[in-house]
């Protein structure tokens, strides 16, 4: 089955916390101090991190996403009572270098082989995904890192969107958008992009504009996806 689209897929760009970088290391990182905790801290940290996002955007008050990111782990914290010493300092430290899902290497590895443009298309400030892409050692197979502060707003904004088609040079058309986030994703594919939703975490599917071409559990099945639109 090919994507709907027309024409063949040049570029393929990757959301990155939670598709190419697992956001729960940073609180598996702590584990020797957060214990039966851990679960608890990496759920609301997400959501009230997601949560900030869009009400900045929503209010016209952007802050980068590292303050947003320290923001929602200090109301995580102060909700789950967690106070040990250097415990915060700890995790923020952790979340630049988190880790890749296992896959992520060799399926980059792939994509790069038949010629495709790659890039990341994230939230994350560009030192954020520095660290992260340098400590992964994935910056060798990714041809772009964008950040949404060069336009100053978050995602779902089709401003965002629109970065990856101005810097790569590709038509939304011709650009494969892999998210695990199913509000991202289905956002992309309303802007025009096709879209893969690797859903990691078994959403149910949004009631939102826009529709997924492909839902895959994850990276692994991209490159045989991405093959079959070529033909």
């Amino acid at each position: 089955m090919a994507m709907s689209s027309p024409g063949p897929v040049r570029a393929c760009v990757f959301d990155a916390y939670g598709t190419l970088f697992d956001f729960a290391s940073a609180a598996r990182g702590c584990r020797d101090v957060l214990g039966d905790s851990f679960d608890k801290l990496t759920a609301l940290w997400r959501e009230k991190q997601l949560q900030y996002t869009w009400l900045r955007a929503a209010q016209g008050r952007h802050a980068d996403f590292w303050q947003v990111t320290g923001d929602a782990l200090d109301f995580s914290l102060e909700t789950l009572m967690l106070k040990q010493p250097g415990l915060r300092d700890r995790l923020m430290e952790l979340y630049l270098t988190l880790d890749t899902f296992p896959e992520v290497p060799d399926v980059l590895r792939q994509l790069k082989a038949t010629g495709l443009k790659t890039a990341i298309l994230s939230n994350g400030t560009p030192e954020m995904l520095d660290s992260a892409v340098k400590n992964a050692g994935i910056d060798g197979l990714l041809d772009h890192v964008l950040s949404v502060e060069e336009v100053g707003v978050y995602k779902p904004d089709p401003r965002v969107y629109q970065l990856a088609v101005d810097q790569l040079g590709v038509p939304a058309s011709q650009i494969s958008f892999q998210s695990s986030n199913a509000w991202d994703a289905y956002a992309a594919s309303s802007f025009g992009m096709r879209v893969v939703w690797c859903n990691r975490y078994r959403q149910r599917k949004e009631r939102l504009p826009g529709q997924p071409d492909f839902e895959i559990e994850t990276l692994v099945e991209l490159p045989k996806i991405i093959g079959a639109s070529q033909n």
